[in-house]
């Protein structure tokens, strides 16, 4: 945890935000994998951890602005509890660590809010993203799954100070990009012909947990780089493949890191992926060379989406006006996702909040496929850390569709591109911080471009 005094403060500024009312923290409780005992790896909300620190199950919270308190719901230790896990300060000791004075038992919420309700006192809660949150509402408010109101005041609240991360953060974020770093270094010093997946996931997740570290998101490593967010491991990697890593750590107290690598199985890429994969990294580096204060990140995106476009027209896959191929989402056949996303206590940070309030502070997102699944598009400000992550991925189930369709032929090749459908595809991706002159990596610097990647891959 921060010291207490970071926790009152960030909790102050949200009560001078909102102004009046309660507002409703829920925590998260144990989850069992298949039965209660066998708990998945418990992880706190985390607006809760960012307002109150404490990553413990069973907990909620409460502060009545109205009446000026803020007051930790919850139930000591029981002696069988402390037989499994060991003694443990008390949950008023935890609280207090936070700056928290009012310590109550968990079964009195449900009574503070019914009176709250009764004196029509309004209660703040913010969007639900597990059922437990749902029964709670039900059973404390009435307010049945599905028909939930989140509070708006309350969401932009917390996301107009979540987005900005302090020094203390900033500190704690640089520390989970430095291991995530050494996850994808392990990768490239182990990927080759004859290995399975599942190896160097399995190292990359040894080299998290080395660190005392979480992971931050479950492990992408496939050599079948077309499928987006792939998580099967069991395939025996060959000469000619590459696998595309996507991993990264969480610190002790639930700080992200993200990062993705693209590793060829063999000492070299070859000429084919060399191509495809230069294009990627030029599109990536164009879009570190924009990053500064005030420019819409949208903007970052057209750039980076431009570059994919031009380098695979001089390559025969493209043809035609490539901004205005870009401009009609004709480049979405090669890079169908967003850019990059804000990241922090969550890898998507803010996600379960709606992407239209973090990254796009409340305007509307595009609909056009590919670019609906850009997360960031709003102005750059000091203080944002984000990932840049552009990719280029030849996906069959998607060529044949938009070639069945008659989809912007005056813009894809579809001869060139079909007999490019067993290719998977390539992304690469590191995570930044937004200065008041420009930005800055956070963590060091992995193998990115070409000559790079290939050096390690030749020194081993």
């Amino acid at each position: 945890m921060f010291a207490k005094e970071t926790y009152k403060a960030r909790r102050a500024k949200l009560k001078q935000t909102v102004g009046s009312g309660l507002l409703l923290f829920l925590g998260n409780d144990e989850c069992g994998m298949n039965y209660a005992d066998n708990g998945y790896h418990f992880r706190q909300d985390s607006t809760f951890l960012y307002f109150f620190g404490l990553p413990y199950a069973g907990l909620s919270a409460l502060i009545d602005i109205d009446n000026n308190r803020e007051i930790i719901f919850g139930d000591e230790l029981t002696i069988d509890a402390i037989v499994w896990m060991g003694t443990q300060p008390t949950l008023k000791e935890k609280s207090e660590s936070a700056g928290i004075a009012e310590v109550r038992p968990f079964k009195e919420i449900e009574t503070y809010l019914k009176q709250a309700q009764a004196k029509k006192q309004p209660i703040h809660y913010l969007p639900t993203y597990r059922a437990e949150h749902q029964i709670k509402l039900q059973a404390w408010l009435g307010i049945y799954p599905g028909t939930e109101k989140p509070s708006l005041p309350f969401i932009m609240a917390v996301v107009n100070q979540r987005n900005y991360k302090s020094a203390e953060e900033i500190a704690e974020i640089e520390k989970a990009c430095l291991v995530t770093a050494d996850m994808h270094l392990t990768a490239m010093r182990m990927v080759r012909p004859g290995i399975r997946e599942s190896e160097v996931a399995a190292a990359v997740a040894a080299t998290a947990y080395a660190n005392n570290y979480e992971l931050s998101f479950p492990i992408i490593a496939t050599v079948n780089g077309q499928t987006l967010h792939n998580h099967y491991h069991g395939n025996v990697i060959q000469s000619g493949d590459m696998l595309l890593l996507d991993a990264g750590a969480e610190t002790e107290m639930g700080y992200a890191g993200d990062m993705s690598s693209t590793i060829p199985a063999d000492a070299a890429f070859t000429t084919r992926q060399k191509e495809i994969y230069d294009i990627d990294v030029a599109a990536h580096e164009v879009a570190v060379a924009a990053l500064r204060p005030g420019i819409p990140f949208e903007e970052v995106y057209e750039l980076s989406a431009k570059v994919i476009m031009d380098g695979l027209k001089d390559l025969g896959f493209v043809k035609g006006d490539t901004t205005e191929a870009v401009k009609a989402g004709a480049h979405a056949l090669f890079f169908p996702c967003g850019l990059g996303h804000m990241m922090g206590l969550d890898v998507h940070d803010m996600e379960n909040l709606g992407e239209v309030y973090v990254g796009y502070d409340g305007r509307p997102k595009s609909t056009q496929f590919g670019r609906k699944s850009l997360r960031l598009g709003r102005k750059l400000e000091s203080g944002f850390v984000f990932t840049i992550e552009p990719g280029i991925y030849f996906i069959p189930e998607l060529i044949d569709l938009w070639r069945n369709n008659n989809k912007f032929p005056e813009y894809i090749n579809y001869e060139k591109v079909s007999s490019y459908k067993d290719f998977g595809g390539i992304r690469n991706e590191e995570d930044y911080l937004i200065t008041a002159t420009g930005a800055r990596l956070l963590g060091k610097k992995i193998p990115l471009r070409t000559e790079e990647v290939e050096a390690l891959r030749t020194s081993i």
